[in-house]
């Protein structure tokens, strides 16, 4: 009897034990698990696509194949987010870079664009041999507030400076380009979907580069002033760190080669000399300075006449403010060296290769 009792008390023990296990089982399964990273099934050979929401994305990409490759990635609205990269024949090169992806997703008053994440693989043998998107956890901002010259423009032959500065950056580091063609002073102040709706996405420890200068024609030199100190003040109120640029040069020489004129060096029709206003503010406000006016200059008028046409559109459009890639590429390489220069980024977050 004792042992048969023994017995029982035994099976009622696994039972129960059982039991507790067979009613924990449901509770596990319905525990959600975090999707995978989205990978490579979302590629061709020419393009990737994935379905993810604005936000700020870290992309690592491994490039390679059996033969020697060069491949790099443009992304969204005509951006460079990697420059040509060599692989050789049967090995891999890993790269990232980090994205910001937003609606609309190229100039703030332009077409809302594709949702969701898209890359296109160029480069002249490109080899896409895995891809890894993920959410970016720590990223660090960089972003753009400017005209037709610095904005993601959206179609050939044009490019701004800011659509080309990713390429430059590493993973860690974004780009979010708030520029916008024909842009002023007074009316990205003044427009409620522009410094209204960037402002509350400056983080703390953010960039803001503001380069407005191109369409302040009839914006006088206190109304200039007072716009530019609004626009270092509503950055810093937010944490972020504002940074003044002057404007890139127009290509328009004297006849003895140099660009000392008003056109060249964007001094309006009321005798303003915007870049020096800029320069003033800077001083007078501890803002720091990337002097683009005279880097451009002095890069335009060393090239010449005929050697700094294809910096701009002059060949396609007769046009000596607009640049073209080539020229949009230079100078986003320009804005890459004083950000070095100027410490405010560190070198391990810029690519020099």
């Amino acid at each position: 009897m004792r042992q048969r009792r023994t017995h029982l008390r035994t099976a009622v023990t696994a039972a129960v034990a059982l039991g507790i296990a067979l009613s924990a089982a449901p509770a596990q399964a319905r525990t959600p698990t975090r999707p995978p990273a989205p990978g490579i099934e979302n590629c061709t050979a020419t393009a990737c696509h994935f379905d993810l929401p604005p936000g700020t994305y870290d992309v690592r990409v491994t490039l390679g194949g059996d033969l020697a490759s060069n491949t790099a990635i443009g992304g969204e609205t005509r951006r460079a987010l990697l420059p040509e990269t060599a692989a050789p024949a049967g090995g891999r090169t890993v790269r990232g870079f980090t994205v910001n992806v937003r609606t609309p997703e190229g100039e703030p008053l332009g077409p809302q664009g594709t949702p969701g994440l898209d890359l296109t693989l160029g480069g002249t043998a490109p080899a896409l041999a895995g891809i890894r998107v993920t959410p970016a956890r720590h990223a660090r901002q960089i972003l753009l507030v400017g005209d037709s010259t610095v904005c993601d423009q959206p179609g050939d032959p044009y490019s701004g400076w800011g659509q080309r500065l990713p390429q430059y950056l590493r993973e860690g580091l974004s780009v979010a380009n708030y520029a916008d063609s024909g842009e002023s002073t007074v009316s990205y102040l003044g427009n409620p979907l522009l410094w209204d709706a960037v402002r509350p996405l400056i983080r703390r420890g953010d960039l803001v580069l503001i380069q407005l200068v191109h369409n302040d024609k009839t914006t006088d030199g206190p109304a200039y002033r007072a716009n530019l100190e609004a626009l270092v003040a509503g950055v810093r109120e937010r944490g972020g760190e504002p940074v003044l640029v002057t404007p890139v040069v127009r290509r328009w020489f004297n006849t003895d080669g140099t660009l000392d004129n008003d056109t060249a060096l964007l001094v309006n029709g009321l005798g303003v000399d915007h870049p020096a206003v800029i320069r003033s503010v800077a001083a007078d406000r501890d803002v720091p300075l990337i002097d683009l006016t005279a880097r451009t200059k002095e890069l335009v008028e060393s090239l010449g006449v005929e050697g700094s046409k294809a910096l701009y559109l002059y060949n396609e459009k007769r046009d000596n403010t607009h640049t073209s890639v080539h020229g949009a590429t230079v100078y986003a390489d320009l804005v890459r060296e004083e950000l070095l220069n100027l410490r405010l980024v560190p070198k391990g977050s810029v690519r020099v290769e």
